[in-house]
């Protein structure tokens, strides 16, 4: 079940053997108690013991990749068959980082899996989450996106997946070295080669193959976006979801090299002999992220790059990749995405007014129209908005979520088979933050009262949860979000641009704030990274 990859072709019996040896160490369960129930199930590599939770079967710490240390920037291997049984009761580590995971490792190419039952009649539905984090941090081990929820209230069967990030799954040092031929895409190969896992293995565990939704949170979300351009991708997921993640364009080769550059001089690591990369220790990997971005500023960008070997179009430019097109797809963003990301009681909040809003508000837009015009356009549309609220509303418009519109238009004009949501359900718990970036999570997975969420655990907030969950699910059931009790939700037209909003009462409107869309339609929108 080994994905065919250059640089990752031809391993030796003795390496595969090492990776099924480290399949059986890395999935090393955490004890268990001797009354927890267990279950055990066949997989295309031998056989796992998950254990049983108020009646589902959940394995945790599924290996579906060899310990990627011995093979940096190289495209994943698939695990050689183990002998026996390999416990599953436990997570495994994410990916090493800069934000902060309780066990990081670089053999992180692990999945978890809840189900009602491995029961091959059953066929169930599958659905597929990709953490956010950007490209650069983030993990699947959160209870936010824990899947017992989802898979009970459903009956579906629920994966999530780590894998490679930042500099580890995005570095692009294909044009300094042949040896790495496939860097600046292996955390996207991670993710395919995942998927593939998927589809050998899926129908053991209770899940239908061919009913196999993808959908991921912002970074996850764009990371979808991207596969749905990727000839390798094709044919491994039949419906997919992006949650506040889009991907227009990938990063340029020559940018990424820019980039690339900046994060060698910043190791000490000369263009001329990478070798010293395969030795240095993660830490310090991962620490040279600290390097200034040379076409952003701020930290090093990692991300996608258009190698024209995985990667041979960008995403959703010029138009919508014909590849995907058949595919049905949602695209979704809250309403309030930046109050996540810029803190209202943080500095560029603090003392706010009419006289520096336009300053404080031009470094945030990712549409480069003058901010002294924008705020007189929201001043004159609102005039009872305060610049606080011009403030939010403008950054979010024109910087989180002009390539879900772009996306949405490239795919209606295609006929493609596409559906748009926006949640406006707001946080009862933090005010101040309003419907920001990530909102959906615990709405979707029904974890509203896991560590982290903003969502409360009110009458409120169960009923947007159950709407966004009874959309999802009916998705991924027929790829289409209408069905049986459930109020129409037509297709995204350019004609009138039906977008759901989730709230404590969801409806459907008509191109919702399509002021604001028609505002930043001025300016071209450019992708950061690309």
């Amino acid at each position: 079940m080994g994905i065919a990859m250059s640089g990752a072709e031809g391993i030796s019996r003795r390496t595969a053997l090492v990776g099924g040896s480290l399949a059986v160490a890395a999935l090393a369960a955490t004890p268990v108690s001797a009354a927890t129930r267990r279950t055990t199930v066949t997989t295309t590599l031998g056989r796992v013991r998950g254990t049983v939770e108020s009646g589902l079967h959940i394995f945790r710490g599924l290996r579906y990749g060899q310990d990627t240390a011995a093979y940096r920037f190289q495209a994943p291997r698939a695990p050689a068959p183990w002998p026996g049984v390999v416990e599953a009761a436990a997570f495994a580590a994410s990916c090493p980082q800069q934000g902060k995971q309780e066990r990081k490792s670089e053999d992180c190419l692990f999945l978890n899996l809840w189900t009602p039952g491995p029961d091959v009649r059953a066929k169930r539905p599958v659905l597929v989450y990709i953490h956010g984090g950007a490209y650069s941090n983030g993990s699947v081990i959160d209870p936010l996106s824990y899947g017992d929820r989802l898979a009970a209230t459903g009956d579906v069967v629920v994966v999530t997946i780590n894998h490679r990030l930042n500099a580890l799954g995005y570095l692009y040092l294909a044009r300094l070295d042949p040896r790495f031929a496939d860097s600046g895409n292996v955390g996207q190969l991670d993710l395919i080669l995942a998927l593939k896992w998927v589809r050998d293995n899926i129908a053991a565990f209770g899940g239908d193959p061919s009913r196999v939704l993808v959908f991921g949170q912002s970074g996850g979300g764009a990371k979808i976006a991207t596969m749905m351009g990727m000839p390798a991708a094709k044919g491994l997921f039949s419906r997919a979801i992006t949650m506040s993640g889009q991907q227009v364009t990938a990063s340029g080769p020559m940018n990424a090299t820019k980039r690339t550059d900046a994060y060698l001089k910043k190791l000490g690591v000369p263009a001329g002999d990478l070798s010293a990369l395969l030795t240095m220790p993660v830490d310090r990997l991962i620490a040279g992220l600290e390097a200034e971005d040379p076409i952003l500023g701020g930290g090093l960008y990692m991300g996608p790059v258009l190698d024209m070997t995985w990667l041979d179009r960008h995403p959703f430019w010029p138009d919508a990749n014909p590849q995907s097109n058949a595919i049905p797809m949602m695209l979704g963003n809250t309403h309030d995405e930046t109050r996540a990301f810029i803190d209202p009681k943080g500095p560029k909040l603090q003392g706010l007014n009419w006289d520096n809003l336009a300053g404080r508000l031009g470094s945030e837009l990712k549409v480069d129209l003058l901010p002294e015009w924008v705020v007189a356009q929201y001043r004159r549309k609102f005039p009872d908005w305060s610049p606080e609220r011009i403030f939010y509303a403008a950054t979010t418009a024109g910087r989180s979520w002009p390539g879900q519109v772009i996306e949405a238009q490239a795919r209606a004009r295609a006929g493609a088979p596409t559906w748009v949501y926006q949640v406006d359900f707001s946080s009862p718990v933090k005010p101040e933050r309003g419907a920001p970036h990530g909102m959906d999570i615990p709405l979707a997975f029904g974890t509203l009262d896991a560590e982290g969420s903003l969502t409360g655990t009110g009458e409120g907030a169960r009923s947007a949860s159950k709407a966004v969950m009874d959309r999802y699910l009916a998705f991924a059931r027929s790829g289409d979000p209408n069905g049986g009790a459930l109020s129409p939700w037509p297709q995204y037209r350019l004609e009138d641009r039906a977008t759901m909003i989730f709230d404590t009462t969801s409806r459907v409107e008509a191109d919702p704030r399509g002021w604001e869309r028609a505002l930043f339609a001025r300016g071209p929108y450019i992708q950061p990274g690309s």
